[in-house]
């Protein structure tokens, strides 16, 4: 946790109400997300309870479980989540955009430019907390390998016709959700926390009704006193009036209400089963009205310059997997390769550093962090001396004077980059700190003042003139490139084996001689 916002916690800890971490919203919110609030029976993770799923926050569709330990009802909700949330998916995949793009030619090994596909749009689905994203991600696992009876006639479980390619789905959701940025699959509290900082603890956070509470608390009351209620505030039969939904439940309903229902349900009574959908519904529907409440909050804030291109690399993600799935691939392996796993935590490293640095860009509040930590600093132009660049071929290096209240981590030749109106970045090196006097500094610029022997008109700052540098690049690149998946060293398992052949043989298995 950063310096300034623990600052701000304890700024709405004494206030009573929770701070802005952010002037602008910097992850991409849809024009019609699906929501989707999961509840889970206890004691079981995977096995489902119901849930509210639906783009219409006064219509949602609403999927019940009345008995979760029968297998056949597990099919028939699975089913029905399916005939729910792919045609939202399948919604996005034909309307669609012309890129070009540099292709390496198979013949001459040239990169040449060609027209690709993209999809104009893609799916967002929303879950209340991060324990939904797992969730999801659950159900993709589960799902994606069943094998349904034109597949296996002979099966003895087969599962509905829509329920693996449901479950290739949510596994891709739950995938970019690990990417940093991405914004295809998002937890309420995330997008809140990322935006706000309450009174509270991080895991406390997680309580979807609390995070609202202190960040738009009911009139009277402070964020410290709503946030107590919607955790542990119950009605005269002992319920909770803020039911958590995360996707586990409240163990009072499931003494108290669920399991007499269920028992209800097991003997045969009419009416039991509609009462089951109330008793689920009753718990689901606090939390899909608070979801949407925060939807509300989010859209109320300008949008970030630079969340379009994250939303554009989710397009590509999202129209990758649809050629993907029409192409009949196999879904998902359980496990990844060697190359494969290096590749998506390098990938996901660079998004992380991309969107630090971008957030930082966007949003003046962001960068002020970034300058408490000492990574980067604003000053006013002071001074600018004209100089030149020694060689063959003199360029203009100007020496910039400025006088600036930051303590940067500064050392000789360091490099610094300094966002320009257009977008671009120009290059810079410290110099020295002033002799004279202490706070002012000498910057080199070493770049983004065109090709001339003289510099572009505002390409250099003038005097009087506040500019801001930073110590991090804005567009930082991934690392070197990893080999083929056929290239994989026998070290890290070797290359995958070819269609027909037998897997690779599994390791030998431990015995007692292993241990002394």
């Amino acid at each position: 946790m950063s310096l300034i916002e623990t600052l701000a916690r304890i700024e709405a800890a004494a206030a009573g109400r929770a701070r802005p971490r952010c002037t602008v919203r910097h992850r991409h919110l849809s024009e019609r997300p699906l929501v989707f609030v999961p509840l889970t029976t206890a004691g079981e993770a995977g096995a489902p309870l119901g849930a509210l799923v639906g783009t219409d926050r006064e219509k949602p569709a609403l999927l019940a479980v009345p008995q979760p330990r029968d297998r056949d009802l597990r099919f028939a909700f699975l089913a029905e989540l399916a005939e729910t949330v792919l045609p939202y998916v399948d919604g996005f995949a034909d309307a669609i955009e012309w890129e070009e793009r540099k292709e390496t030619d198979p013949e001459t090994g040239k990169k040449v430019p060609v027209q690709v596909e993209l999809c104009a749009d893609a799916p967002q689905l929303i879950v209340p907390s991060a324990a939904g994203i797992e969730y999801v991600r659950l159900l993709g696992r589960s799902m994606r390998f069943r094998r349904t009876a034109e597949q296996e006639p002979e099966a003895p479980f087969p599962a509905p016709p829509h329920v693996p390619l449901l479950g290739r789905w949510l596994t891709h959701f739950g995938e970019r959700a690990r990417v940093p940025g991405a914004g295809l699959l998002l937890s309420m509290t995330g997008l809140l926390t990322r935006h706000w900082a309450s009174g509270q603890s991080v895991l406390e956070d997680q309580h979807l009704g609390a995070l609202l509470a202190w960040i738009d608390p009911p009139p009277g009351l402070s964020g410290r006193e709503a946030a107590e209620r919607a955790e542990s505030a119950r009605d005269a039969a002992g319920q909770l009036l803020c039911p958590p939904a995360g996707p586990a439940t409240d163990p009072a309903f499931d003494n108290r209400l669920l399991a007499p229902a269920m028992a209800r349900y097991d003997a045969g009574l009419p009416g039991a089963e509609d009462e089951l959908r109330t008793l689920v519904e009753g718990q689901l529907r606090p939390t899909w009205d608070a979801v949407w409440q925060g939807i509300d909050l989010l859209r109320a804030l300008p949008v970030g310059a630079r969340v379009a291109d994250r939303w554009k690399r989710d397009r590509w993600s999202y129209t990758a997997h649809r050629d993907r799935v029409r192409a009949g691939e196999p879904p998902q392996p359980k496990q990844d390769d060697a190359v494969t796993a290096a590749q998506k935590l390098s990938a996901r490293e660079s998004a992380q550093a991309q969107l630090d640095a971008q957030e930082a860009l966007d949003d003046p509040l962001v960068m002020a962090g970034r300058r408490l930590a000492g990574e980067a600093f604003q000053g006013t132009v002071t001074d600018v001396e004209m100089a030149m660049s020694e060689g063959r071929r003199p360029m203009p290096r100007p020496l910039v004077t400025l006088r600036t209240a930051d303590h940067p981590h500064l050392a000789e030749g360091a490099k610094l980059y300094r966002p320009l109106a257009d977008g671009r970045t120009q290059p810079g090196e410290f110099v020295a700190h002033a002799a004279e006097e202490p706070g002012v500094l000498v910057v080199r610029l070493t770049g983004g003042m065109g090709r001339g022997k003289t510099p572009e008109p505002g390409s250099v700052p003038e005097p009087a003139d506040v500019v801001c540098w930073t110590l991090f690049e804005h567009a930082p690149r991934g690392g070197p490139e990893l080999p083929d998946p056929e290239d994989i060293p026998w070290t890290h398992g070797g290359p995958p084996p070819a269609p027909g052949d037998p897997p690779h043989a599994a390791p030998d298995p431990v015995t007692a001689e292993d241990f002394l």
